[in-house]
């Protein structure tokens, strides 16, 4: 063994016996997790003193760049593979709930709440679309009122809060509540794929790497109820561009559904009268104490 390495070893050791106290134990195991792959990293890569003020420069940006509308942590987080592997090492504890995904940089808005077969983008032009779907539980029995927070882009791939000066704050956006059944339904437009915000540290992380910044069309769901576990997942319209590279790689096959097209007349829990793109989402969530 090297000075130079002893030295590394000693500086690892010493900052990881600087943690002894700390009185939550899971903070300290995070902690101590964190400072030595740390240090494993910035060793393995012979990290430079410039490449450091580098980084320190770009996540003091990353930073600046946030606001009550954009996130770009959760961003970084995303087309770094961290929040899906979040999410998946969660799903793992859930393995009879429907798949979750990323939260995404847009649900820094409260979505307005809406009764049941509203239109949650009344401003929005574009293909009418309804979507419905049943809460249910791990035995398939229904979750009554459970709480379906939704929000998407609209046909042109822009979220309300990008586009401030067209449309108004909540437009794609609704908070409803599944009846006694579980059930729940809403019309939208059918939304757009669309590029991840690239204004910011993020796009230039993309662009540095020869990476795209597009995600594929999709519906964003919150979906809770008193007792169980809060879900967080999209669905995916099926056949949309980018499905199989998909920039925060939040996309699994389970989530993804056909948009079909209906006729004028054709039965639906909207009431809509002429032709609309219908889509179904059925959602389990997972009883908080119940058996994995």
């Amino acid at each position: 063994m090297t000075r130079d390495t002893q030295r590394l070893d000693a500086l690892a050791r010493e900052v990881h016996a600087s943690f002894e106290d700390t009185p939550n134990a899971r903070l300290q195991e995070i902690l101590r997790g964190l400072t030595r792959h740390l240090h494993d990293f910035v060793a393995e890569v012979e990290l430079s003193f410039e490449e450091w003020e580098a980084a320190i420069d770009f996540l003091t940006r990353t930073g600046q760049k946030c606001d009550e509308v954009r996130q770009e942590f959760i961003l970084l987080s995303d087309v770094l593979g961290v929040s899906m592997l979040v999410e998946t090492l969660n799903d793992i504890e859930t393995p009879d709930a429907t798949d979750s995904t990323v939260l995404g940089p847009f649900h820094m808005v409260d979505s307005p709440v809406r009764a049941l077969g509203e239109n949650i983008s009344p401003v929005s032009d574009g293909q009418l679309c309804v979507v419905h779907g049943t809460v249910r539980d791990e035995q398939d029995q229904p979750v009554a009122h459970a709480v379906v927070d939704v929000w998407q882009a609209d046909t042109h791939g822009f979220y309300d809060v990008q586009q401030p000066d067209k449309q108004p704050q909540g437009n794609g956006r609704g908070l409803l509540t599944a009846d006694e059944e579980g059930k729940f339904f809403f019309t939208s437009v059918v939304p757009a794929y669309y590029p991840i915000p690239t204004d910011g540290p993020v796009g230039e992380l993309l662009h540095a790497t020869n990476r795209h910044p597009y995600r594929p069309a999709h519906i964003h769901f919150i979906v809770s109820a008193p007792g169980f576990r809060e879900l967080t997942t999209h669905i995916f319209v099926g056949g949309s561009d980018y499905l199989d590279s998909d920039a925060v790689f939040a996309v699994k096959d389970s989530l993804v559904r056909n948009f079909v097209a209906r006729e004028d007349g054709t039965a639906n829990p909207c009431g809509i009268t002429g032709a609309f793109v219908e889509a179904q989402i059925d959602i389990t969530l997972h009883k908080e104490g119940g058996d994995h």
